[in-house]
């Protein structure tokens, strides 16, 4: 990667503040328990992040935060089900037509690409893909 994800979780979790109104508070003792914890406290105070995310949609800056954080769940517990919800958070992120931070959007979308190949679903190369047209298909 390009980037250090948990700098750019601290960056966006900042400027998450002014999106989260009366939640703000709720957002840092999560994050604080999320930073501070491993195990199932970590994972729990992971999963009421994402919970709050869902409450905000239009919370640019807080969705990129919780990608990053995903990230850093793959590094912490390397399972398919952080992989999958790294590729949906992102998935939701970049088709959003609202503006975002140019910077956020080439990270989220190197770690979508990060999160993909983590469940074997790197793009194909040309080879591939020139293959895929010359294969006969059923009833060819």
């Amino acid at each position: 990667m390009q980037f250090d994800a948990a700098l750019a979780a601290q960056n966006t979790f900042r400027q998450a503040e002014s999106e989260l109104g009366p939640h703000w508070a709720t957002a840092v003792e999560l994050e604080d328990t999320f930073s501070s914890n491993a195990g199932a406290t970590a994972r729990e105070a992971y999963e009421g992040l994402l919970a709050l995310s869902q409450r905000y949609p239009q919370a640019h800056s807080f969705h990129a935060f919780c990608i990053y954080i995903t990230w850093q769940q793959v590094t912490e517990e390397t399972i398919a089900h952080h992989f999958q919800t790294g590729v949906r958070l992102c998935e939701a992120y970049l088709i959003s037509r609202d503006a975002k931070d140019q910077r956020d959007i080439d990270y989220v979308t190197e770690l979508y690409e990060s999160f993909r190949a983590g469940l074997g679903l790197e793009e194909e190369d040309d080879i591939q893909v020139e293959y895929r047209k010359d294969t006969p298909k059923g009833g060819d």
